[in-house]
Parts: structure tokens; C-alpha cells; sequence
């Protein structure tokens, strides 16, 4: 078995997920349109290779994303872990700005919405685009502006469905540290998806959050591991965080690839592979938009790596020193 496929328990669930997981943005079209005989291939390499656990959000592709998915999940008859978002509620918009998304269900726009009500209306809604009657984890997602309501009013509605069977775990997806340890400090979560914040650029997670999930027996999955671009491609013009690379990032990159270079390892198969150093992280959730750039995903994450290699970097600066407790 490789690793990529070696099933591992999101706690305090019976849930069985894949080390990797296949993020659904692209599904919505990020960069080019895809048929929908693209988004089935898709989805069907990776259940034929080893991969169960799949991403999404009703905010990519405002539901296109979930219908896609859904249908590509429904046409295979294979057994799969599912997971999408509450947070935003799609409405009736005319001529909506669409954002980075190409496909899209047509005039919909997403709307913050944590009341009771709208979480329920989410769950409601994500269920019908999905074509499912169960959604295995439903996530809180870019909740940051909206904690106080998240935690009071939308934690509520999702402990008692996860009560209900109408779910089977409950987490947060969130870009940053600070809220997700709220979250698990005050909330009974099962899971913490944290985007960006513990790569081979920026290991804050591994100060505080990763020993607390630890501590408090929640999976942590680890998104955004080439931080929006920069650690697939450091080149002038690349994004960090979302947003241009600034020069100083663009060289402490190419340092870290020069570094790895050196010992035969590249840089994509380093960043894929480095969140899983730490025992906190469960799974890794990296995005595909066409079979191609999965099977290479794969692969990446599969490539052998020195041992002792992670050690060296932090010994030569390139890398924060480990936590493992609080």
C-alpha cells in the first residue's frame, strides 16, 4: 500500500479517510472551465488510486463544486468520506461577480450567514446539491469575522445534527491559527482544517494549535501546503498567501529548493510531504483540476525522501524548530 492510500481515523468518529485528500475547488473551474466528463474523470482516478476522502464548499463555484462532485461520487458506486462547509448561504443575485470561479450555478451569490437558521438551510441545501442524505464532516468555513455567532449560534445546529446521524463530525476550515484554537478550546470538534499555516514557509500551527488538537484528540488536516503557488513554482509573479510573493519570499523559497536540490528531492514532493512530519496532521487536502496534475499529486506525495531530512533543514535554519506539547 502506499502512503497516500493508508486509511487513518478522524477522532472521536468512525470515519476511515485517505493520508491524501482530493480538494473540490478546482471542480468550479479555477484558471480554465472543465467539462463535466473532466470532473468525473477526476473524481474516479481518485477513487480508483486510493483516495476516499473529498473537500468541498458550497462557496466554490457558488454549489457548482458540491452538484459535481456529487454526481461524479453517485456514477462510481465506491465507498467515500465526504466534506463540505456551512457559513454561506447561496442567494438570488443578478449578474453576481463570480470571483476566481469559471463554472458556476448561474445567479447565485454567497452571503455570511451563522444563525441557527442559515446553517440549517446550508446543511439543507448542501444535502440536495450532493445528492446525499448524510454528510460525513461539515466544516465552519473563513468563520474569523464571525466567531462569537459560529461558536453561539451555527456550533449548535452542527453538534446537534453530528447527535441526529445527519452528520458524523464537526470542525472548522480557517486560514488562521488564533480562531481554530478558540474553536477547539470552546467547541467539541472533531476536526481543524488549517490553510497555509503549517508549510515548508510558515510552520505557525506547530506552536500551539497542533499540540492542542493533540491534547484534545482532534484531527487536524493540512490545506494549502504550496501557499497559494509560491512553493510549486518560485518564480517572479508567483502568489504567497494570495496574494504577489514578495521578493524576500521568492529567495528564502529558492533557498529551500536549492537546499533540497542538492539531496535529490523537489520541492513540490517536499511541501506535499511535510505537514505529515507532524503527528497532529491526519491528512493532507491538495486540489486538482485535471487528472494529470492529480496522478503528479500523487506521485509527489509518494517520493521517498531522505531520512533525517526535515531535521537537516531545521538545522540549517530553513525550518522552525518542532513543537510536539504545549
Amino acid at each position: 500500500m502506499k502512503r497516500h492510500e493508508s486509511l487513518v481515523n478522524i477522532l472521536g468518529t468512525e470515519l476511515l479517510v485517505s493520508k491524501l485528500a482530493l480538494g473540490t475547488g478546482p471542480l468550479a473551474g479555477i484558471g480554465r472551465s472543465l467539462t463535466e466528463e473532466e470532473c468525473d474523470d477526476l473524481i474516479f482516478y481518485a477513487l480508483d488510486h486510493g483516495i476516499n476522502f473529498f473537500d468541498t464548499a458550497p462557496f466554490y463555484g457558488y454549489g457548482k463544486s458540491e452538484v459535481r462532485l456529487g454526481r461524479g461520487l453517485r456514477k462510481t458506486g465506491r465507498p467515500y468520506v465526504l466534506e463540505t462547509k456551512v457559513g454561506r448561504v447561496l442567494n438570488p443575485a443578478q449578474n453576481p461577480d463570480t470571483g476566481i470561479f469559471i463554472d458556476v450555478l448561474p445567479e447565485l451569490e454567497p452571503i455570511f450567514d451563522l444563525s441557527a437558521d442559515g446553517v440549517k438551510r446550508s446543511i439543507d441545501e448542501s444535502l440536495q446539491r450532493l445528492g446525499v442524505d448524510h454528510i460525513d464532516i461539515a466544516l465552519m468555513h473563513d468563520v474569523e469575522n464571525h466567531m462569537d455567532q459560529a461558536i453561539n449560534e451555527a456550533y449548535p445546529v452542527l453538534d446537534d445534527y453530528r447527535s441526529q446521524g445527519i452528520i458524523s463530525g464537526v470542525g472548522t476550515g480557517l486560514n488562521f491559527c488564533k480562531e481554530s484554537i478558540r474553536f477547539i478550546t470552546e467547541c467539541d470538534i472533531n476536526v481543524a482544517l488549517i490553510a497555509g499555516r503549517y508549510t515548508l514557509l510558515d510552520q505557525e500551527a506547530g506552536r500551539e494549535l497542533l499540540p492542542l488538537a493533540q491534547k484534545r484528540n482532534v484531527s487536524v488536516l493540512a490545506a494549502g501546503v504550496f501557499n497559494s503557488g509560491i512553493l510549486a513554482d518560485p518564480k517572479i509573479g508567483a502568489t504567497f498567501n494570495y496574494s504577489p510573493a514578495p521578493t524576500e519570499i521568492i529567495e528564502r523559497t529558492r533557498k529551500i529548493a536549492e537546499f533540497l536540490n542538492v539531496r535529490g528531492v523537489s520541492l513540490i514532493a517536499a511541501a506535499t510531504q511535510f505537514p505529515l512530519q507532524n503527528p497532529a496532521i491526519t491528512a493532507v487536502v491538495i486540489g486538482a483540476s485535471d487528472v494529470s496534475e492529480l496522478a503528479s499529486n500523487i506521485d509527489h506525495f509518494n517520493t521517498e525522501l531522505p531520512e533525517g531530512l526535515w531535521d537537516e533543514m531545521r538545522e540549517a535554519g530553513l525550518l522552525e524548530v518542532a513543537h510536539t506539547s504545549l
